[in-house]
């Protein structure tokens, strides 16, 4: 296990290195910044000033080379809409974008693991046919549909809860259960059912049955631990997408974080903040890739890592 996270912590340093070059080149490519800082008064010393003070000026490996140093130190640079330091306006939006990532996290793991293994277990049943239907509404419909639909008939119909913004707890409801719906609630659902059903025609469930043993320690002790494998994958995939914010879901609903945060920043081509996002982002996805081969390990007694 020792030798297999340090090999697992050196790819996610080459790949953190890899994506800040790739950032960075794209951040390049995609537009001078002083076209939409400076107007068309501006006159060349004028832009010259400006390339000077953001670096412009340099080659381009001596740009990279600033960038990596003030990243290895925790600095992303100011950023030019904002004229202030990027990690400054990144900790302004963790926060928000933690609380409804986590909400919708958590949702989606207390609904559609159990569901899913309900809807195996009670196969053809009543609460299967639910389980199904959700879980194909919650993949099918895109999230901006839904999240406006919850609007139209809960904040503007019923008035019930308010439509956009962050203030009170109520606030938190539709955008937790769009972003949950449409993310990993409909995904778990049905690899949890998938898995379960497989796992309940395997022989070792039958020579448990046949043992005598109960109903219950045969779902939960032994079929649901071996079949939360895929789902377990399809977190590691969904947490951080769901953590850093779903875009749409955040722009729907207003919602001051980092999703919202990175659609401006692009926008306005604010590079130091593009890349600090970025890295972030991507940071976020490597972690969560390690914890979840980790656990892998734990829930299944098969997998060994050397």
């Amino acid at each position: 296990m020792q030798r297999f996270l340090m090999r697992r912590f050196f790819l996610m340093i080459i790949t953190l290195f890899a994506v800040s070059m790739i950032i960075f080149v794209m951040a390049r490519v995609s537009g001078d910044p002083r076209n939409l800082l400076l107007d068309e008064m501006a006159t060349d010393e004028q832009w010259e000033l400006l390339g000077k003070e953001l670096g412009l000026d340099k080659p381009y490996y001596q740009q990279y080379a600033i960038f990596m140093g003030g990243v290895l130190q925790g600095d992303f640079g100011v950023s030019l809409q904002q004229d202030r330091p990027v990690m400054e306006i990144i900790s302004e939006r963790v926060v928000p974008t933690l609380q409804l990532g986590g909400a919708a996290f958590l949702l989606a793991l207390i609904v559609g693991i159990p569901l899913g293994v309900l809807s195996a277990v009670k196969r053809g049943s009543i609460l299967d046919q639910v389980g199904r239907a959700v879980a194909l509404i919650g993949q099918a419909a895109p999230s901006f549909w839904l999240g406006i639909m919850f609007i139209f008939i809960f904040a503007v119909g019923l008035d019930l809860v308010p439509p956009s913004g962050r203030y009170e707890w109520n606030s938190f409801i539709l955008p937790t259960i769009t972003l949950a719906w449409g993310g990993f609630l409909a995904g778990s659902l049905r690899l949890m059912r998938s898995a379960m059903l497989d796992t309940l025609d395997s022989e070792y469930v039958k020579l448990a049955r046949a043992k005598g043993l109960s109903t219950r320690s045969i779902i939960w002790k032994h079929a649901f631990r071996n079949a939360l494998i895929p789902p377990l994958t399809l977190a590691g995939v969904s947490m951080p997408a769901i953590l850093t914010g779903s875009i749409t879901t955040e722009l729907v609903f207003a919602w001051p974080g980092m999703g919202q945060l990175a659609v401006q920043a692009l926008f306005a081509a604010d590079y130091p903040l593009i890349q600090g996002l970025t890295i972030m982002f991507t940071l976020g996805y490597v972690f969560v890739a390690l914890l979840v081969d980790v656990l892998y390990a734990y829930i299944d007694p098969r997998i060994r890592y050397t």
